[in-house]
């Protein structure tokens, strides 16, 4: 069989596909959906959410836009000046408040919460056994032999 079957710049088709085809079929298809989800798209829809949420919740989370959210502590950013000047338009505007002045608690750290002790490991039944079936031994691990294989 031949490798080359058409000369250096000749198309073995040469009317080709007709401009614009692949264009046509895809705006067809999305016409179909549309006028299909125009008829049927709200009772579709309210069945997916009842029946199955989850898949509901996937189809929302496709559609929300996937810019990229920077998240940013703008107290950390403030300086000692206008945090401070923040604070005290708080006091004021709590202050002026209907029902008189508020209190502001200061907050003092209550004692450490206590330090929780790792639970008891339960003695192994089988080896209880065996120390009352020939009496209690002490137990060694046991050497480790290296295998023919990684030496």
């Amino acid at each position: 069989m031949p490798t080359n079957l058409w000369q250096s710049g000749q198309s073995g088709n040469p009317l080709g596909r007709v401009r614009g085809s692949r264009n046509a079929l895809s705006e067809e298809v999305i016409c179909a959906l549309l006028r299909d989800f125009r008829l049927h798209g709200q009772k579709a829809v309210a069945r997916v959410r009842q029946t199955q949420p989850a898949a509901y919740l996937k189809v929302l989370a496709l559609l929300v836009s996937r810019d990229k959210v920077e998240h940013r502590n703008l107290i950390k950013e403030l300086s000692d000046e206008q945090l401070e000047a923040m604070i005290e338009y708080i006091k004021t505007s709590l202050e002026a408040q209907p029902g008189g002045p508020v209190k502001v608690i200061e907050g003092i750290p209550a004692t450490a919460l206590p330090v929780l002790e790792p639970p008891k490991r339960k003695p192994n039944r089988l080896m209880m056994e065996v120390d009352t079936a020939i009496g209690p031994q002490e137990r060694k691990p046991r050497k480790r032999v290296p295998s023919p294989a990684s030496t």
